[in-house]
């Protein structure tokens, strides 16, 4: 039997790391607008400790774990340190506003990240422990310690170095599964093998962080939570470097639909999961794979005649969770031209968005221009335009103001357009390979720059031939990452709108740099 540890048997923390780690994958950059946004979120849903960042790492990261650190009520908000006095420093500087602050440090614990990555001997390492620990408690009294690549690592040298953290002070013991190398069975063995040699262990929290290398980082979370483990680290959409993280949605339902087997409890909203979800698919420009468990587009769709027979009869024969459990509703047609304004801010508070009376104006104009466009409005319509609402249109340095293209069998196809640049109406005519490639190239012309085009993705939100289409552009600009979004039932229009939003935050990145560069 196991031992109870001093957190409680039953409590599960919830340490949630898109922002750090979900920011790793690669493509996956986001905003400071975005971080702060999904933050809020994170903080509202009731997730415990969000890492908000590795503030050494960029000019951006440092900024993001400030801001968001100033705006969060109730959760742990948390910054990434190495072991080195600099790294935890610059943590506790961006921490410094944090109602509650943690600084996270580590240091590759296992014989092939010492001899190849940090060329440093075993004792070395543990010296620098001992002293990356201590002085993170210069800034909190909440310090947790991770070996990275801890399930690779010799258990005897494990041992000693968690040893040493714990003498140090450390509060959260993590054990990272770096590479996602372990398996069920060896994660649940790893924890009870600490928790029987190093008893002090159960006076502080003892958490768990895997990756998806093999597909098993959730049961793999799992398992260390029923060997002891009471706080998860994990990511919306299991977002993450490689194969991701475990994904929060699904440890969360988890064990909120298994809690017979699995008898822990968070302090999580999951009616709020499908609006996160989203969010984050739409700030990192990442879509959600149709059938991905909890916040696919098939988790709870049912096609097989069986099944639907079944369904008919009772939900339960094929669904384990409500639909509403996670925030997604289960009519899709209720609104129309006729529809008011009163009818459209409680459909979209329905969807999880909060809208204020101006906001609301703004989009309600779109909603009607939609509408008289579209026989039906679905919520993914509406989920669509409030995607495209949420830029930054008072701030835009670009604006489109009209398009017209030609395009057909005979080639080549051409674009004219008229923009609004820094205030000045400008038209430009461009031919292309197609209409999207002569419109972009005649946003080109109007405004010169050097950023390349790294991706252009486009999803129809909806069913039919006037389904309105959601345009994802990516550019990159002196190695930096912007996205740009936009929806629209005309896709080439929709597509320069996408590609002008992220121009638009090349700006507002030069200006995040300025800020920081200026900042005391």
């Amino acid at each position: 039997m196991l031992k109870d540890t001093k957190f409680g048997q039953d409590q599960l923390l919830i340490f949630d790391t898109t922002l750090r780690d979900g920011e790793q994958s690669p493509g996956a950059a986001m905003t400071l607008e975005n971080k702060i946004e999904i933050a809020r979120q994170l903080d509202e849903m009731g997730v415990d400790i969000i890492e908000a960042g590795f503030p050494i790492a960029s000019e951006g990261d440092f900024l993001a774990v400030s801001k968001i650190s100033e705006i969060i009520k109730n959760a742990t908000v948390c910054g990434l340190a190495r072991s080195s006095i600099g790294d935890i420093d610059r943590a506790g500087e961006a921490l410094k506003k944090a109602r509650k602050a943690r600084i996270h440090t580590f240091i590759s614990t296992s014989d092939l990240h010492m001899q190849y990555k940090l060329q440093m001997s075993r004792d070395q390492v543990l010296e620098a422990i001992h002293k990356s620990v201590t002085r993170a408690l210069d800034y909190t009294d909440d310090v947790q310690w991770s070996p990275e690549d801890g399930t690779r690592t010799d258990h005897d040298f494990l041992v000693l170095s968690v040893k040493t953290a714990l003498d140090a002070g450390a509060k959260t013991i993590n054990i990272p599964d770096t590479v996602g190398y372990t398996a069920p069975g060896e994660s649940a063995y790893i924890i009870n093998m600490l928790r029987e040699r190093i008893p002090e262990i159960d006076n502080v929290v003892i958490s768990t962080h895997c990756h998806n290398d093999l597909g098993m980082a959730v049961a793999n979370a799992l398992a260390a939570v029923n060997a002891g483990a009471r706080q998860v680290e994990c990511t919306i959409n299991g977002l993450g470097e490689r194969a991701g993280n475990a994904a929060l949605e699904e440890i969360v339902m988890a064990t909120r639909v298994r809690n017979d087997i699995m008898p822990y409890k968070t302090n999580i909203d999951t009616t709020k999961i499908t609006h996160l979800s989203r969010l984050v698919s739409d700030a990192t420009g990442f879509p959600i794979q149709f059938n991905k468990a909890i916040v696919g587009k098939n988790a709870f769709t049912h096609e097989a005649g069986i099944h639907q027979d079944g369904m008919l009869k009772h939900a339960g024969t094929y669904e384990i969770m409500k639909p509403e459990d996670i925030g997604l509703m289960e009519s899709s047609l209720v609104l129309g031209k006729h529809s008011g304004r009163a009818a459209v801010r409680k459909k979209l508070e329905d969807l999880g968005y909060d809208i204020g009376d101006n906001r609301l104006s703004d989009f309600f104009v779109k909603f009607k221009n939609l509408a008289d466009r579209k026989k039906e409005v679905y919520d993914d319509d509406l989920i669509a335009l409030m995607r495209e609402s949420t830029g930054m249109a008072d701030d835009d340095n670009l604006r489109v103001k009209y398009l017209k293209v030609v395009c057909g069998s005979d080639s080549p196809q051409s674009a004219e357009l008229i923009m609004d640049v820094n205030g000045r109406e400008m038209t430009a005519q461009a031919t292309g390979d197609g209409p999207v490639d002569a419109s972009f190239k005649a946003v080109t012309k109007l405004f010169p720059h050097k950023a390349k085009l790294k991706l252009y993705q486009v999803q129809a939100v909806t069913q039919g031939t006037d389904a309105q289409a959601t345009v994802t552009v990516k550019l990159e600009e002196n190695g930096h990452l912007v996205l740009g979004q936009s929806a629209d039932t005309d896709t080439v229009y929709a597509s320069v709108k996408a590609y002008v939003s992220a121009l638009n935050n090349l700006f507002r990145r030069r200006e995040i740099k300025t800020s920081w560069k200026e900042a005391p």
